[in-house]
């Protein structure tokens, strides 16, 4: 496949995950007025409301999942960073390569693989809340359990390209 190929897909796996973190932004937001209308109508005006509350553990839920690519992407994921912000660029990139390899991509295989059946079984019943007035669509919740790991996939392939790409160019100019 020619480099020019590669470089779109990157460009366009990145650019969706950029886009997904605007996404996560705005859902963000809403997660914070949503607990705000249920703080205020249970404290001030005696009201609850099953719906509501069961959205905010929606929402909490989405935006943990899928922003884990969107950390991934802007390296803000947690690493114990003592040695590693010492080392030169060329053994931080094959640190991210081997953490990719051994790490990142195994773990969202495994992921997907063990929550397929779980979210088929939530499919195949539509399955709703147990509470009488709770959200009817559960399943797409447990739907996300597959997105996450997808996008955390593309995610790790894309840096662990981009990494390759430093120990390769770094390669070069120690051979010039």
């Amino acid at each position: 496949m020619p480099s020019n190929v590669y470089k779109n897909l990157i460009d366009f796996g990145d650019s969706l995950i950029e886009q997904l973190g605007n996404v996560l932004n705005v859902l963000m937001i809403a997660l914070v007025c949503v607990v705000i209308v249920v703080v205020v109508g249970r404290y001030f005006f005696e009201i609850g409301s099953v719906a509501l509350q069961e959205l905010t553990t929606y929402l909490h839920a989405t935006i943990f999942m899928l922003g884990i690519s969107y950390t991934l992407k802007h390296d803000g994921h947690v690493r114990v960073d003592i040695f590693y912000r010492n080392f030169s660029k060329r053994s931080q990139a094959l640190i991210n390569v081997i953490g990719g390899l051994v790490f990142i991509l195994p773990i969202s295989i495994f992921i997907g693989w063990t929550s397929w059946d779980y979210v088929l079984a939530s499919w195949s019943i539509m399955e709703t809340s147990t509470e009488n007035n709770g959200l009817p669509f559960i399943y797409l919740l447990k739907t996300v359990m597959l997105i996450m790991p997808s996008l955390l996939m593309i995610q790790g392939f894309i840096s662990i390209i981009k990494n390759v790409t430093v120990l390769y160019s770094s390669t070069l100019k120690s051979i010039e």
